[in-house]
């Protein structure tokens, strides 16, 4: 029996990255599936993997910015599964410069991405989600602490932070929990295409990102087991939360 067995839930930017991981895990611990993103090759790709492995499973391209394609992923979850206990918001995009470098159109893009797609997306599901629900919104340790270069991620990380904290509020009475999730550099196709971003060498950026008390960056499996815990029992008086995965990054900071 997995943990998240007789659990619905519905994951956004599943395509790729930290959302597929969290995705895969749910999957295997016996949860019933909606992938949400944009990608439409990567994300039906991994519904069919896991469907290939007997896994319940359903993908829908799914612009998050898009309050009409929010409503449509939370309405196929109902019609497919007959309901819906965990949300997990962890599409997001990251551009590297600061406000005077940023363009209003890249502002724009991350924080429709990264804060906006996390209420369209909630507000839509939490009025028919099961008492016992579980939301986890994916934020970062740049939601926590500020970084160079980085300006519009960090503030639309940081948004998802306090909304999250004010959603746990407003959602306490009717049983469904809400709790962040902040990881460190992972490696994912996202943190890469911030070298590219940077003009760095690959390598090099990676290396760097090691930086902390672990020695490494993390995997996006690791990011997953944590989410794990979030949606599952074992979390059950957990609520408000950021919980910080960073390989001790932000420890001293």
């Amino acid at each position: 029996m997995g943990c998240l067995d007789h659990k619905r839930a519905l994951v956004t930017g599943s395509a790729s990255g930290i959302g597929q991981a969290i995705a895969r895990l749910f999957a295997q611990e016996g949860a019933s599936l909606i992938l949400a993103d944009i990608d439409q090759a990567g994300g039906q790709a991994c519904a069919e993997d896991i469907q290939r492995s007997d896994g319940r499973c359903r993908f829908v391209v799914c612009d998050v910015t898009r309050n009409q394609d929010c409503a449509a992923a939370v309405a196929l979850t109902q019609a497919v599964y007959g309901g819906l206990d965990i949300i997990v918001n962890a599409a997001g995009v990251i551009v590297r410069r600061s406000v005077v470098d940023l363009e209003e159109s890249d502002w724009d893009r991350v924080m429709d991405v990264n804060a906006k797609s996390v209420y369209l997306v909630s507000r839509q599901a939490i009025p028919v989600m099961a008492a016992g629900g579980s939301i986890i919104n994916v934020a970062s340790g740049w939601g926590l602490v500020g970084g160079p270069r980085a300006a519009a991620y960090c503030a639309s990380k940081g948004a998802v932070v306090l909304l999250t904290k004010a959603m746990a509020i407003d959602c306490g009475p009717a049983g469904i929990r809400v709790n962040c999730l902040c990881p460190g550099d992972t490696d994912t196709p996202m943190l890469r295409e911030e070298a590219r971003q940077l003009g760095m060498p690959e390598d090099t950026f990676l290396a760097q990102s090691a930086d902390r008390p672990l020695g490494r960056i993390g995997s996006p499996q690791e990011i997953a087991q944590a989410a794990l815990f979030l949606a599952s029992d074992a979390s059950s008086y957990v609520t408000g939360t950021t919980l910080l995965v960073d390989g001790g990054g932000l420890a001293g900071g």
